[in-house]
């Protein structure tokens, strides 16, 4: 392994790739403790406290949302944007078209996706700064203007970093950028837990079996994360003028997890709505009863957060995965799967195969995202230990590895994975 490390740092590009992403990442967290002005974060931290979904916020942006700083939204603007585009792109033929045109198409999205960042992060930004109107120190247009202008503009700068890295350094920035966030609060919880056994509130057995329950729980991500179905596809041979093209083989991979952790935020954000904003009305009989109803840790809340796992799962599979179109063009370039005829045939049978893996691939998702209130209730541990944060740390590790993998390989030194 440090064989592997020090290799990589011999290679020029890759050592400055490196120097940059780490740099970026080092700017991140300064902005995440520049707080915005005219705020009194005590009052912050008390409401995020009981809203469950702001405390999910918080840990996507790395505290930055708990201090209420310039980057208190963090990315999530730009994730909203992109998801919707990706689903616009599915309804609307223009933007389909423009994604089937290669890069010249991808830049135009991606410039549509920026444009929609900025107006969904300042209609946030609004919403957050009315919102919150209590913590403001002097109510008023202008301390709300300058609230909504500072968080809008954090994450544009986000956004912006993020495509940095991405162009300049390692792997995905918007991936790292959260990644980072959420990995700042391990020495955090690390340090929690330090306390809590310290006290005796917490059994060194306990920690011990919530040890052995994270590795096992990483390593079963990483499998499902990996994991494919390969289905074998055969080219005919075919004559054009003196030349032959096609005959070779190769295959579709059909991942287990096609749909990430999308399903997951989903879920989360659809249950976590309603209580969130029943804190908001606490001496109403009614609110008080939906908050408690659907408490994040009680038995309705994970059997409904299962539910739309799997739902979701199902739902953005479909969505980022279309079996008609990829039976079309294989029939288009003359290509086949062994055994299964051209056309509808082959798009239902990559059809079922897709249902039965995406049906592992959900239960694993609910039983990750449940799984940690189960924990809870054992251990009585309190510490975050949330499956979201789990799923988006290992999968932006593993892509980040994999593409110093390929730096690597293609100047001939050994990589991390073997």
């Amino acid at each position: 392994m440090f064989q592997v490390l020090r290799n990589a740092w011999k290679i020029e590009d890759l050592r400055k790739r490196i120097i940059f992403t780490v740099l970026m990442l080092i700017v991140f967290r300064i902005g995440a403790h520049v707080p915005v002005p005219g705020i009194n974060t005590a009052v912050i931290k008390d409401i995020i406290e009981k809203g469950a979904l702001f405390g999910f916020f918080d840990v996507v942006s790395g505290g930055a949302f708990k201090n209420f700083t310039i980057f208190a939204m963090s990315i999530t603007p730009y994730i909203n944007a992109s998801i919707i585009m990706q689903l616009l792109t599915i309804v609307i033929p223009k933007l389909e078209q423009l994604a089937k045109e290669g890069e010249a198409g991808r830049k135009i999205i991606a410039q549509y996706v920026r444009y929609a960042t900025v107006v969904l992060a300042f209609i946030q930004a609004i919403g957050m700064s009315i919102g919150f109107r209590t913590a403001v120190i002097n109510p008023g247009f202008v301390s709300y203007a300058i609230i909504a202008i500072t968080l809008t503009a954090g994450t544009a700068f986000l956004m912006w970093l993020g495509e940095q890295i991405t162009d300049k350094g390692i792997g995905n920035g918007i991936s790292l950028l959260i990644f980072a966030g959420i990995v700042s609060r391990l020495p955090g919880g690390a340090f929690k837990l330090y306390q809590l056994v310290r006290i005796g509130t917490t059994s060194i057995l306990a920690v011990l079996l919530f040890a052995v329950v994270a590795v096992l729980v990483i390593a079963g991500v990483i499998a499902i994360q990996q994991g494919q179905r390969r289905i074998p596809v055969q080219y005919a041979k075919r004559v054009v003028g003196r030349k032959m093209y096609g005959g070779q083989s190769t295959h579709i991979p059909l991942r287990v997890n096609m749909a990430g952790v999308i399903p997951v935020i989903f879920a989360m954000s659809i249950l976590l709505f309603p209580s969130t904003i029943a804190g908001f009305f606490p001496g109403n009989k009614i609110a008080t009863s939906i908050a408690q109803f659907l408490r994040p840790g009680g038995a309705v809340y994970a059997a409904l957060y299962a539910v739309l796992i799997v739902f979701f799962t199902y739902f953005y599979t479909a969505v980022t995965f279309n079996p008609y179109d990829v039976a079309n063009n294989m029939k288009k370039y003359g290509g086949f799967i062994p055994g299964i005829r051209p056309g509808k045939p082959t798009a239902d049978y990559l059809n079922r195969v897709l249902s039965r893996i995406t049906l592992a691939g959900a239960l694993f998702l609910a039983f990750i995202a449940v799984m940690p209130y189960a924990l809870r209730g054992f251990t009585t541990l309190n510490v975050y230990f949330g499956g979201t944060a789990l799923l988006i740390v290992v999968g932006v590790a593993l892509e980040t590895m994999k593409q110093i993998e390929a730096q690597m390989l293609m100047r001939h030194y050994e990589g991390f994975m073997k």
